[in-house]
């Protein structure tokens, strides 16, 4: 069962997974992370959403900055997506992504795998 994140949100992680799988139909699986990179971020630009790439963001505890983290991207501000090419998704892939949606502010965040003959896709939800 997926859980609803309010209508607009809903709509554009769905335009951000249109776009992966755009991406993913496009070039196939076995290329390095940062050349999916750079594709779903020209796929994102076409499809008129704003994305960053390389987002930097503080950690803090308790007050105090104790490190950072940089987001493969960020959509419209309020989409973080992580992306992997690896064999398979593993727990601590989706313990990052729920790390780096705490610290950033957004409410959700996409894990992509680009490895496999399909695209596999996780949501990631603070709450």
């Amino acid at each position: 069962m997926r859980v609803s994140l309010g209508a607009d949100l809903d709509r554009l992680t769905e335009r951000v997974i249109g776009a992966a799988f755009a991406v993913h139909t496009a070039l196939g699986h076995g290329f390095a992370e940062q050349v999916y990179k750079k594709a779903l971020l020209r796929e994102l630009s076409d499809a008129g959403l704003a994305a960053a790439t390389e987002v930097p963001f503080r950690v803090l505890y308790k007050g105090d900055a104790v490190g950072s983290y940089f987001a493969d991207l960020v959509v419209e501000r309020r989409v973080i997506v992580e992306l992997k090419s690896c064999e398979t998704l593993i727990q601590a892939h989706s313990r990052r992504a729920l790390n780096c949606l705490r610290v950033s502010g957004p409410p959700a965040g996409l894990l992509f795998n680009f490895a496999g003959p399909g695209l596999t896709v996780k949501r990631v939800l603070t709450h």
